[in-house]
Order: C-alpha cells, then sequence, then structure tokens
C-alpha cells in the first residue's frame, strides 16, 4: 500500500486525438488528481475523450486535430507544419504514439529548425529531434506557477504524494536519537555497530540491511 494511488480517480492516458477526427469543441475543463495539470473534456461529434489543456484555453473554443490548420492554443498539429520559435508541448516521439514529451503544468518545446528532422529545445534544455510527421500540441501546458503556492503543511504534501503514488519522505536511522531508532545517537550521524541483522531479529531491531535467505535447494 505504500505506493497505493486513487486509480478510480484519475482520467486514462491521456492521448492525442486520432486525426480522423477533425476537430472538436471543448465542453469542460477539469482538475485531474495525479496530474499537474488540468484536463480538457472535447467533444468530436462522434466521440468525446479527454486532453490536456493548454495556457489560455476556454470552454466553448474550437480546435483541429489533423494535423494542419491555424497555429492557434490548443490545435494539434504535425511538427512539420509548426513555424519556428512556436512553444509547443504532448510530442510524439515516433508519429502516431498519442504524446509522450512535455506534459508536465508550466512545461512546453520550443521548434527550433525544420527540415528532415524537426529539431525542438527541450525544458530541460536539450535539443531533440522528431520525425516532421509527429504531432504536437501548440501552446504551453496549463497550470503553470503552481509552485508559486507553499504547501503550508506537511500534511498537504503528503496527500499529494499519495495522489501522484510516490512514496513519502522518510528520515534516515542516523538522524535519530537513540531511544528513537537502533541506529540513533552519536557525536555524528553514523550506525555505531554493524548494520546488518539477523531475519530473526525482534521488531524493532530489524532495520538496516537484513540477512539473505537461505537457498533451499530444489527437490526433485
Amino acid at each position: 500500500m505504500q505506493y497505493a494511488s486513487p486509480s478510480h480517480r484519475h482520467i486514462g492516458d491521456l492521448k492525442l486525438p486520432a486525426p480522423e477526427l477533425k476537430s472538436g469543441k471543448i465542453v469542460d475543463l477539469m482538475h485531474a488528481p495525479g496530474r499537474t495539470c488540468p484536463v480538457a473534456k472535447v467533444d468530436y461529434g462522434s466521440e468525446v475523450s479527454f486532453m490536456i489543456a493548454a495556457e489560455g484555453m476556454m470552454v466553448g473554443q474550437k480546435i483541429s486535430v489533423f494535423g494542419v490548420g491555424d497555429v492557434a492554443p490548443g490545435n494539434v498539429m504535425a511538427l512539420g507544419n509548426i513555424p519556428e520559435g512556436t512553444m509547443v508541448y504532448s510530442i510524439e516521439g515516433r508519429p502516431g504514439d498519442g504524446g509522450k514529451y512535455c506534459k508536465a503544468g508550466g512545461t512546453s518545446a520550443t521548434v527550433v529548425t525544420r527540415g528532415d528532422k524537426i529539431s525542438c529545445l527541450m525544458p530541460s534544455g536539450m535539443f531533440k529531434s522528431f520525425d516532421p510527421r509527429c504531432r504536437a500540441v501548440v501552446g504551453i501546458v496549463a497550470g503553470g506557477g503552481r509552485d508559486e503556492k507553499p504547501f503550508g503543511k506537511a500534511g498537504n504534501k503528503f496527500w499529494c504524494y499519495q495522489s501522484r503514488s510516490k512514496a513519502y519522505f522518510k528520515v534516515k536511522g542516523v538522524a535519530m536519537n537513540p531511544v528513537d531508532h537502533p541506529h540513533g545517537g552519536g557525536g555524528h550521524p553514523h550506525v555505531g555497530k554493524p548494520s546488518t541483522v539477523s531475519r530473526n531479529a525482534p521488531p524493532g531491531r530489524k532495520v538496516g540491511r537484513l540477512s539473505p535467505q537461505k537457498k533451499n535447494k530444489k527437490k526433485y
């Protein structure tokens, strides 16, 4: 249960819509637990699906998804049709994989050069090359500035980590007092005794590196 995540609350794997859908209309902007950005609910006429929302996106806005069109926030276009200097997100690693790069809140990549390969400046500062047929969403992922508001208390961060299926922080034993942990105490942070313990050690003493389990020979 350490990595338990409320999967029943999560909105499914958000991928770029199929090019055959042509265009759609945004009917709602939703909070997605476990994500750092809001999610847009888009009606394509024949079906309704979800996509990562762009900064400035609004309910009632129409977007195109078939790879060509206006360079407007929220439109899905092939990288080969996007001019240099344009900010994009949810970039496909291979044509048709649904978008793999730049999906966190407030992030975006910049199209730098076009040719046989499209070169993009990633949020990490690296330059990455993509196939011109790879699609991406024009704009910046919504939800930027989320780091400006502090958590305020440890409990808020605890529940945030649970929603993202991450392990919460643990205090190391050598930083504790001797009454709190077998590794505690001392003039400076050190274990002070062999850190390996028997697998038969009682609860409370069974910390550190445990002895390996006995290897039982298979009987045929």
